[in-house]
């Protein structure tokens, strides 16, 4: 029943990861967000989430974890509510933020209070599969949710549906789930918690606005500096700080390391993948929101039931093993992607989006165990939030950077093609925007030259994405070879007293 409700819980998060996907290309045209708007919009989400992890992680330990869950669920259900009304990109954006605390909350209170009511490692390990195939379930529906919703509703649909999720996950947490805490907790750490968020908010800016102010601007450049300083600050300030956020302890252990490392990297393609799939499938092949959320849901669904098969795997062959076939056949998948044309349609991409589900659901289990295993259970809030914040960072670098490197190619490919034509300055920043925005001056112009223009934008947008999915699989690479080097097969006790291996 605990299990359940933890499930529940968490579904809600994992829901917005990808439901707001579909909905872009229709914020683009109601908003008239650009594509740096669309990456604030995912990415301040993933930020403030990645931030408070830690923090709210620890205040569970001290505070008690089911009553951080419960307001988890309160204020990420307010966010929503909020996000679905808003009429500007800005106000979506803070809304967004609102969200991410909420979102910092439960994700970790859910891990570690699972943790704690598991305490025998191979229950834990079952669990800890259902537990990741709750997060396939939430990433396999939301796309499909989110286009059933769009056919028949506004974009702002795709937000109010978290609100009864949150009301039932409430009432649910308060009447069942058993309270916890570390009485030994320590205060939280709020210098951590500002350092860190500060530097990955300016490290994000910079990645996301070099494409529309160039790399070498003063401003993209301070702000890489800025947030590059303010994240050494960070470590600094935790190695010398009686009660840190961010127990740099953990790290000692190789399998703890290696797991959080190759979670972070494999998320960070996956999330940078989905966020240009959904725009690619709407934009370049034409599909409708429903249609395009039918078509990436087999990514989630095979993750689904790959998740908790892991652990089976994991149990009999080892953790390295497992991991490093995921990360290999995640990499292959995105290799493959590189090569897409917008002549070759969605059967094209169709193999590689299968072998992406299998290599994340191999993956995603087996290191979350090992993450959670390596931790004293008193420590559980803690683990479970540095094991939840390298997913986020992942995640919204991987948004970020990858959106980059598709901008920039976008926007070089068709200013070049655009020069000799002399537009009015108003209609080049629409096409330069974004992929949404040519289409809707192509839409505009009508006729052969529309025509022209519209095939000239996609032809470079899908460049741009064939660029930013061959980084994505040489980072999934480099985790797999991280991982054969580094994570130990098996732990030889318990909860990672000793470093294994």
């Amino acid at each position: 029943m605990v299990l359940a409700v933890l499930c529940v819980s968490l579904l809600v998060v994992s829901l917005d990861d990808t439901i707001l996907n579909v909905a872009l290309p229709d914020i683009v045209r109601d908003l008239h967000a650009s594509s740096s708007d669309l990456q604030w919009i995912v990415d301040t989400y993933a930020v403030v989430f990645a931030g408070l992890l830690l923090t709210l992680g620890s205040l569970g330990d001290r505070l008690g974890r089911t009553w951080v869950l419960a307001a988890g669920l309160l204020v990420f259900g307010t966010g929503s509510a909020l996000s679905a009304l808003s009429s500007a990109p800005s106000a979506l954006i803070a809304a967004r933020g609102g969200m991410g605390v909420g979102a910092a909350a439960i994700m970790p209170s859910t891990l570690s209070i699972l943790t704690n009511v598991f305490p025998e490692p191979d229950e834990r390990s079952r669990a800890i599969g259902i537990w990741s195939g709750t997060t396939g379930l939430g990433v396999a529906i939301g796309p499909v949710v989110g286009g059933w919703l769009l056919s028949r509703f506004w974009w702002g649909s795709v937000f109010l549906v978290n609100v009864p999720i949150c009301l039932l996950g409430l009432v649910a947490v308060v009447a069942i789930v058993p309270n916890s805490r570390d009485r030994a907790a320590k205060a939280p750490d709020l210098p951590g918690a500002a350092l860190s968020t500060v530097g990955i908010a300016a490290l994000l800016w910079g990645i996301i606005d070099a494409p529309a102010r160039g790399w070498t601007s003063p401003l993209v450049v301070s702000a890489l500096c800025a947030g590059l300083a303010f994240l050494v600050l960070f470590v600094a300030w935790e190695r010398r700080t009686s009660h840190p956020m961010l127990e740099l302890s953990f790290f000692a252990s190789r399998r703890f390391s290696a797991a959080v490392a190759a979670m972070a990297m494999v998320v960070f393609a996956l999330m940078g993948g989905l966020f240009l799939f959904t725009q690619y499938l709407q934009f370049a092949l034409g599909f409708r929101p429903f249609e395009t959320g039918l078509r990436i849901a087999p990514i989630a669904l095979v993750l689904m039931v790959v998740a908790p098969l892991s652990a089976v795997l994991d149990r009999r062959i080892g953790t390295k093993p497992v991991v490093f076939t995921g990360l290999a056949l995640v990499a292959l998948a995105f290799g493959l992607l590189s090569s897409t044309t917008t002549a070759g349609g969605y059967w094209e991409a169709f193999p590689s989006f299968l072998l992406m589900g299998i290599g994340v659901g191999l993956a995603f289990a087996p290191c979350t165990e090992a993450v959670m295993g390596s931790v004293p259970p008193a420590r559980a809030g803690v683990g479970s939030a540095t094991n939840s914040a390298s997913l986020q960072i992942g995640g919204a670098t991987g948004v970020a950077i990858l959106g980059s490197l598709l901008n920039t190619r976008y926007q070089s490919l068709i200013g070049t093609a655009l020069a000799p034509y002399h537009l009015p300055h108003a209609a080049l920043d629409a096409i330069q925007s974004s992929l949404g925005g040519a289409l809707a001056v192509a839409q505009t112009v009508g006729g052969h030259t529309g025509a022209l223009l519209a095939a000239l934008a996609r032809d470079a947008f899908v460049s741009g994405m064939d660029l930013a999915v061959l980084a994505a699989a040489g980072v999934v690479g480099a985790a797999a070879v991280l991982v054969a080097a580094v994570l130990p097969n098996r732990p030889r006790a318990p909860h990672g007293d000793q470093d294994p291996q």
